[in-house]
Protein backbone atom coordinates (compact mmCIF):
# COMPACT_ATOMS: atom_id res chain seq x y z
CA UNK A 1 0.00 0.00 0.00
CA UNK A 2 1.23 3.49 -0.89
CA UNK A 3 1.72 5.74 1.92
CA UNK A 4 1.89 9.45 0.88
CA UNK A 5 5.48 11.20 1.57
CA UNK A 6 4.00 13.52 3.77
CA UNK A 7 0.61 13.70 6.04
CA UNK A 8 -2.42 15.72 4.41
CA UNK A 9 -2.73 19.23 6.03
CA UNK A 10 -6.69 18.67 5.99
CA UNK A 11 -8.33 16.06 8.53
CA UNK A 12 -10.89 14.19 9.76
CA UNK A 13 -11.03 16.72 12.54
CA UNK A 14 -10.93 19.83 9.81
CA UNK A 15 -14.20 17.63 8.30
CA UNK A 16 -15.69 17.62 11.39
CA UNK A 17 -16.75 20.81 11.72
CA UNK A 18 -18.33 21.00 8.74
CA UNK A 19 -20.85 18.46 9.42
CA UNK A 20 -24.41 18.41 7.65
CA UNK A 21 -27.28 19.05 10.74
CA UNK A 22 -28.67 16.43 9.44
CA UNK A 23 -27.54 13.60 6.86
CA UNK A 24 -29.95 12.97 4.10
CA UNK A 25 -29.20 10.79 1.01
CA UNK A 26 -32.54 10.96 -0.74
CA UNK A 27 -32.99 12.45 -3.94
CA UNK A 28 -34.15 16.18 -3.39
CA UNK A 29 -36.25 17.87 -5.88
CA UNK A 30 -34.73 18.72 -9.73
CA UNK A 31 -33.27 22.06 -10.12
CA UNK A 32 -35.35 24.39 -12.26
CA UNK A 33 -34.70 23.08 -16.28
CA UNK A 34 -33.91 19.53 -15.35
CA UNK A 35 -36.26 16.56 -14.59
CA UNK A 36 -36.06 13.52 -12.89
CA UNK A 37 -34.37 10.61 -15.01
CA UNK A 38 -35.93 7.19 -14.97
CA UNK A 39 -34.67 3.43 -15.31
CA UNK A 40 -36.27 4.18 -18.90
CA UNK A 41 -33.58 6.97 -19.76
CA UNK A 42 -31.04 5.32 -18.13
CA UNK A 43 -31.33 1.92 -20.13
CA UNK A 44 -31.66 4.25 -23.13
CA UNK A 45 -28.35 5.98 -22.20
CA UNK A 46 -26.55 2.38 -21.82
CA UNK A 47 -27.86 1.29 -25.60
CA UNK A 48 -26.51 4.25 -26.97
CA UNK A 49 -23.18 3.86 -25.56
CA UNK A 50 -23.19 0.28 -26.05
CA UNK A 51 -24.13 0.72 -29.42
CA UNK A 52 -20.98 3.04 -30.13
CA UNK A 53 -18.79 -0.11 -28.61
CA UNK A 54 -20.49 -3.15 -30.65
CA UNK A 55 -17.13 -5.41 -30.39
CA UNK A 56 -16.21 -4.63 -26.73
CA UNK A 57 -16.18 -7.52 -24.60
CA UNK A 58 -15.47 -6.10 -21.34
CA UNK A 59 -17.27 -3.11 -19.81
CA UNK A 60 -14.76 -0.16 -17.67
CA UNK A 61 -15.55 2.45 -15.79
CA UNK A 62 -13.06 5.49 -14.74
CA UNK A 63 -13.39 7.16 -11.80
CA UNK A 64 -11.65 10.35 -11.26
CA UNK A 65 -13.75 11.96 -7.91
CA UNK A 66 -16.00 10.79 -5.70
CA UNK A 67 -16.54 7.24 -7.16
CA UNK A 68 -12.79 5.86 -6.69
CA UNK A 69 -14.26 5.86 -2.89
CA UNK A 70 -17.81 4.63 -3.53
CA UNK A 71 -18.10 2.89 -6.61
CA UNK A 72 -22.04 2.69 -6.95
CA UNK A 73 -21.85 -0.42 -8.44
CA UNK A 74 -20.58 -3.74 -8.04
CA UNK A 75 -17.15 -4.42 -9.85
CA UNK A 76 -14.98 -7.74 -10.26
CA UNK A 77 -11.21 -6.06 -10.88
CA UNK A 78 -9.73 -2.58 -9.99
CA UNK A 79 -6.68 -0.83 -11.57
CA UNK A 80 -4.85 2.67 -11.75
CA UNK A 81 -5.03 4.35 -15.04
CA UNK A 82 -4.19 7.67 -17.27
CA UNK A 83 -6.67 9.32 -19.50
CA UNK A 84 -5.08 11.99 -22.13
CA UNK A 85 -6.96 14.81 -23.53
CA UNK A 86 -9.03 15.05 -19.74
CA UNK A 87 -8.30 16.17 -16.56
CA UNK A 88 -9.71 16.83 -13.17
CA UNK A 89 -11.41 19.77 -12.72
CA UNK A 90 -13.50 21.59 -9.73
CA UNK A 91 -15.41 22.98 -12.86
CA UNK A 92 -19.15 21.26 -12.21
CA UNK A 93 -21.53 24.06 -10.13
CA UNK A 94 -22.98 25.10 -8.77
CA UNK A 95 -24.31 22.26 -5.75
CA UNK A 96 -26.93 24.05 -3.82
CA UNK A 97 -28.25 20.48 -2.45
CA UNK A 98 -26.07 17.77 -1.91
CA UNK A 99 -22.46 19.31 -0.97
CA UNK A 100 -23.93 23.18 -0.98
CA UNK A 101 -26.25 25.31 0.13
CA UNK A 102 -28.08 28.67 -1.87
CA UNK A 103 -25.32 30.73 0.64
CA UNK A 104 -22.62 28.64 -0.09
CA UNK A 105 -23.17 26.58 -3.09
CA UNK A 106 -20.19 23.86 -3.91
CA UNK A 107 -18.41 22.67 -6.73
CA UNK A 108 -17.88 19.34 -7.66
CA UNK A 109 -14.95 17.52 -9.66
CA UNK A 110 -15.52 16.77 -13.44
CA UNK A 111 -13.18 15.70 -16.07
CA UNK A 112 -12.26 19.00 -18.42
CA UNK A 113 -10.96 18.69 -21.92
CA UNK A 114 -6.81 19.05 -21.94
CA UNK A 115 -4.04 17.39 -19.82
CA UNK A 116 -4.14 14.02 -18.63
CA UNK A 117 -5.87 12.63 -15.25
CA UNK A 118 -4.78 9.47 -13.48
CA UNK A 119 -7.62 7.83 -11.82
CA UNK A 120 -8.93 3.75 -11.05
CA UNK A 121 -10.39 1.46 -13.33
CA UNK A 122 -13.27 -0.45 -12.61
CA UNK A 123 -14.68 -3.56 -14.63
CA UNK A 124 -18.18 -4.75 -14.20
CA UNK A 125 -19.30 -8.07 -13.75
CA UNK A 126 -19.65 -9.65 -17.33
CA UNK A 127 -23.20 -11.29 -16.11
CA UNK A 128 -24.75 -7.72 -14.80
CA UNK A 129 -23.60 -5.09 -16.81
CA UNK A 130 -26.77 -3.31 -17.57
CA UNK A 131 -27.82 -3.16 -13.93
CA UNK A 132 -24.90 -2.73 -12.66
CA UNK A 133 -24.79 0.65 -15.44
CA UNK A 134 -27.95 2.13 -14.54
CA UNK A 135 -27.04 1.50 -10.81
CA UNK A 136 -24.06 3.83 -11.67
CA UNK A 137 -26.54 6.14 -13.88
CA UNK A 138 -28.54 6.99 -11.34
CA UNK A 139 -25.72 7.96 -9.00
CA UNK A 140 -24.50 10.70 -11.95
CA UNK A 141 -26.74 11.52 -13.48
CA UNK A 142 -30.47 11.53 -11.43
CA UNK A 143 -31.92 14.66 -13.68
CA UNK A 144 -31.32 15.45 -17.24
CA UNK A 145 -30.51 16.60 -19.26
CA UNK A 146 -26.85 15.71 -17.53
CA UNK A 147 -24.43 18.37 -17.51
CA UNK A 148 -21.09 15.67 -17.47
CA UNK A 149 -23.18 12.95 -19.53
CA UNK A 150 -20.65 9.89 -19.95
CA UNK A 151 -18.96 8.76 -22.81
CA UNK A 152 -15.88 6.05 -23.60
CA UNK A 153 -12.16 6.99 -23.34
CA UNK A 154 -9.20 5.21 -23.96
CA UNK A 155 -7.44 4.39 -20.37
CA UNK A 156 -3.15 3.46 -20.34
CA UNK A 157 -2.94 0.81 -17.30
CA UNK A 158 0.10 -0.86 -17.61
CA UNK A 159 0.87 -2.69 -20.95
CA UNK A 160 -3.00 -2.24 -21.67
CA UNK A 161 -4.93 0.45 -23.17
CA UNK A 162 -8.31 0.05 -21.89
CA UNK A 163 -11.50 1.56 -23.23
CA UNK A 164 -13.86 3.14 -20.42
CA UNK A 165 -16.94 4.69 -19.68
CA UNK A 166 -16.10 8.02 -17.69
CA UNK A 167 -18.08 11.20 -16.99
CA UNK A 168 -16.61 14.51 -18.63
CA UNK A 169 -18.14 18.08 -18.48
CA UNK A 170 -20.54 19.82 -20.82
CA UNK A 171 -19.30 23.11 -21.76
CA UNK A 172 -22.20 24.62 -23.21
CA UNK A 173 -24.45 22.76 -20.10
CA UNK A 174 -24.75 25.98 -18.26
CA UNK A 175 -23.29 24.28 -15.05
CA UNK A 176 -19.67 24.38 -16.26
CA UNK A 177 -17.51 26.95 -13.89
CA UNK A 178 -14.40 28.01 -15.33
CA UNK A 179 -11.62 31.06 -14.62
CA UNK A 180 -11.39 30.09 -10.67
CA UNK A 181 -8.46 30.56 -8.98
CA UNK A 182 -7.08 28.06 -6.94
CA UNK A 183 -7.92 30.59 -3.92
CA UNK A 184 -10.96 30.96 -4.97
CA UNK A 185 -12.24 27.43 -5.46
CA UNK A 186 -10.41 26.64 -1.92
CA UNK A 187 -12.93 29.47 -0.74
CA UNK A 188 -15.78 27.29 -1.94
CA UNK A 189 -14.39 24.01 -0.47
CA UNK A 190 -13.59 25.54 2.92
CA UNK A 191 -17.12 26.24 3.19
CA UNK A 192 -20.00 24.33 1.34
CA UNK A 193 -21.95 22.22 3.28
CA UNK A 194 -24.94 20.32 1.52
CA UNK A 195 -27.29 17.35 2.63
CA UNK A 196 -25.16 14.80 1.96
CA UNK A 197 -21.74 16.27 3.71
CA UNK A 198 -19.23 19.15 2.79
CA UNK A 199 -16.94 19.86 0.02
CA UNK A 200 -13.91 19.45 2.63
CA UNK A 201 -15.24 15.84 3.10
CA UNK A 202 -15.84 15.58 -0.51
CA UNK A 203 -11.80 16.85 -1.04
CA UNK A 204 -10.32 14.96 1.86
CA UNK A 205 -11.42 11.63 1.06
CA UNK A 206 -10.80 11.95 -2.67
CA UNK A 207 -7.14 13.04 -1.71
CA UNK A 208 -6.63 10.49 1.13
CA UNK A 209 -7.98 7.63 -1.79
CA UNK A 210 -5.68 9.05 -4.48
CA UNK A 211 -2.66 8.67 -2.09
CA UNK A 212 -3.17 5.48 -0.95
CA UNK A 213 -3.52 3.77 -4.57
CA UNK A 214 -0.53 5.93 -5.62
CA UNK A 215 -1.53 8.67 -7.27
CA UNK A 216 -0.59 12.17 -6.20
CA UNK A 217 -2.53 15.44 -7.74
CA UNK A 218 -0.76 18.25 -7.27
CA UNK A 219 -3.54 20.32 -7.73
CA UNK A 220 -5.76 18.71 -5.22
CA UNK A 221 -2.62 18.61 -2.62
CA UNK A 222 -2.34 22.27 -2.47
CA UNK A 223 -6.27 22.75 -2.22
CA UNK A 224 -6.55 20.14 0.74
CA UNK A 225 -3.80 22.28 2.12
CA UNK A 226 -5.41 25.70 1.55
CA UNK A 227 -8.68 24.46 2.72
CA UNK A 228 -7.24 23.07 6.04
CA UNK A 229 -5.66 26.52 6.88
CA UNK A 230 -9.35 28.30 6.01
CA UNK A 231 -11.28 26.02 8.09
CA UNK A 232 -8.48 26.44 10.56
CA UNK A 233 -8.60 30.23 10.38
CA UNK A 234 -12.29 30.26 11.42
CA UNK A 235 -12.51 27.29 13.78
CA UNK A 236 -9.45 27.50 15.47
CA UNK A 237 -6.69 24.63 15.78
CA UNK A 238 -7.54 22.95 19.21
Amino acid sequence: MHKPGRPMALTERHVAFLRPPAADDTMPPPPAGMIQATREDHLATIASLMAQEPEISEVWFFAYGSLIWKPACDFVELRTGLVRGWHRSFCLGWNNRFRGSDENPGLMLALDRGGACKGVLYRIPANAVEDNLVKLLEREMGWRPSPFPPRWVNVQSGERSIRALTFCIDRNSGRYVSGLSVEQIADVLATAVGSRGSMAEYLFATVTHLEILGIHDPHLWQLQDLVAKRIEAVYGTG
